[in-house]
């Protein structure tokens, strides 16, 4: 049966995802080896504390860490790195969490660095405090700000090169001094794979990935980095808590399918394997369709942009004061209809990404918007 009349029959309206690895539009496609391998699991149960640690050493070891913990999320991920890095393995002060009172519980962000995902280092007990100001965050301003009570110091990737902010190597160094880890969320940045490699060797202590980003289910992330604190994030878990942890650590709502670990480790797997190159020549010509399509029309500006991360290309579409709609009326008009079409927006332009659109839906794509702009 068709995905669309899935979709219909339950009464919801289907789209043609254009904005990403978003997780309010379903995340992720997993490759069909992903799809085969998450099927091949389902023939048989398994002790899943095994699964995990089997599943976390391979992770480990592609992505050059020391460990690695299968975790539903970033954001899970993100969680349990700071429980570790505020319980180690005490199993007394795993017990306690999120009652964090006497031990270190204050995680540290630059100011330069709120971003919206910051909260999920919060819900264990801990209080997110703000380094430095609007002008910015020194290297004096750190170090004094670092404590006995310091959980650790959170590091958005994403923002690395913030202007007023500090780089994650010189944080790693003036943290290190006095004992308290580096937690970084590298939730999109796993590409060029140098990057998404080079975290741990810099001397990050926790790291975390959304592996929905590598073709994995949109349910699924990866915490990896330091051994004694990827265990103790694993005493934590939903599977620590129903075995070593006693029933009396946080983690029980974090949990998992066999599949879905299955699948984490088939796709670091063939996102370590896979010919970069070609996948992004593919995306290339995916927004050249559209791109194409736009072309002349007046009022209408595109640009393909290069970068590094979850959306290493992406097509800009700016509409001046000359387009036949403004960007707000665009968006709505791609929305309409069945399947709607959602598409990306910043500093009043459109941003198509074609990272999760299906292979030949680029033709609608373009169809809908040329419609809409010409």
């Amino acid at each position: 049966m068709p995905a669309q009349t899935i979709y219909e029959e339950l009464g919801v309206t289907p789209v043609i995802n254009a904005r990403g690895h978003n997780t309010v539009l379903g995340g992720s496609t997993p490759s069909p080896k992903v799809k085969e391998a998450m099927e091949r699991a389902e023939r048989y149960y398994v002790d899943m504390a095994q699964l995990l640690e089997r599943a976390g050493e391979m992770v480990a070891g592609l992505i050059g860490a020391e460990a690695a913990y299968v975790t539903p999320g970033a954001a899970a991920a993100l969680a349990l790195g700071t429980a570790a890095c505020i319980t180690g393995s005490d199993m007394e002060a795993i017990s306690r969490l999120p009652d964090t009172a006497g031990m270190r519980n204050k995680v540290l962000l630059q100011a330069g660095h709120h971003y919206a995902y910051e909260r999920a280092t919060t819900i264990v007990g801990t209080k997110l405090v703000e380094v430095g100001d609007a002008s910015g965050t020194t290297e004096a301003q750190l170090d004094a700000a670092l404590g006995a009570d310091t959980a650790n110091v959170l590091y958005p990737a994403h923002l690395e090169g913030k202007p007023g902010t500090l780089p994650l190597r010189r944080v790693i160094e003036i943290a290190h001094r006095k004992n308290v880890p580096v937690l970084v969320d590298a939730a999109g940045q796993v590409y060029p794979i140098t990057k998404m490699k080079g975290f741990t060797p810099m001397g990050a202590d926790l790291v975390c990935f959304g592996a929905k980003y590598l073709g994995a289910p949109n349910s699924s992330g990866i915490l990896c980095g330091r051994k004694d604190l990827v265990g103790a994030a694993g005493l934590q878990g939903f599977i620590g808590f129903e075995t070593v942890a006693n029933r009396r650590s946080f983690g029980r709502p974090l949990k998992l399918d066999r599949q879905e670990i299955v699948a984490v480790v088939t796709a670091v797997q063939e996102w370590m394997a896979m010919d970069h190159e070609a996948r992004l020549a593919a995306q290339e010509r995916t927004l050249h369709t559209i791109g194409g399509r736009l072309e002349g029309l007046p009022g209408v500006t595109i640009e393909y942009l290069h970068r590094d991360g979850a959306a290493p290309r992406l097509l800009r579409v700016a509409l001046g004061r000359d387009a036949r709609r403004n960007t707000d009326e665009a968006i709505a008009g791609l929305r309409e209809g069945s399947p709607a079409i959602y598409v990306g927006a910043d500093d009043g332009s459109i941003y198509i990404n074609p990272s999760t659109i299906v292979a030949g839906d680029e033709e609608i794509v373009a169809e809908r918007l040329r419609k809409l702009l010409a």
